[in-house]
């Protein structure tokens, strides 16, 4: 008995590990392909190449066209959408947040001042031949 323990402990030690990965793997396989199969025109999405736009068309069962500026549409499989993420905040609010920043912010300085001073320049560095 004392014979067979061993091995099958250490079966059990590395076979657990690799069930639950395992598992982890294929639940995290699902979720991307409901999140495939639930996109929508207007949605906002990131790539996997880290590009941001919002679905222009959902049509497709292998393609997706995504808007990543106004008026350029892309082409891309749908397996390059990484995530949905959160709607891009409107024109209107992002100016009101602006106007926040603005009274918040640090006094602006005259830019006379600003352009007599000129560009800083850090002086070159000097090399020292070594020996």
């Amino acid at each position: 008995m004392n014979q067979l323990f061993l091995p099958l402990l250490l079966m059990l030690v590395v076979a657990i590990p690799l069930i639950m990965g395992t598992r982890k793997q294929k639940r995290a396989a699902q979720e991307q392909q409901k999140l495939l199969g639930s996109l929508t025109e207007g949605d906002r999405v990131m790539t996997t190449s880290g590009l941001y736009g919002t679905v222009a068309d959902a049509s497709g069962d292998t393609t997706i066209d995504i808007e990543i500026a106004p008026g350029l549409v892309t082409t891309w499989l749908r397996q390059a959408v990484r995530e949905k993420v959160a709607p891009q905040v409107d024109d209107l609010e992002a100016e009101e947040t602006e106007d926040e920043a603005v009274t918040t912010a640090e006094p602006v300085v005259d830019k006379a001042e600003d352009e007599a001073s000129g560009p800083q320049v850090a002086p070159p560095l000097e090399h020292k031949p070594s020996k």
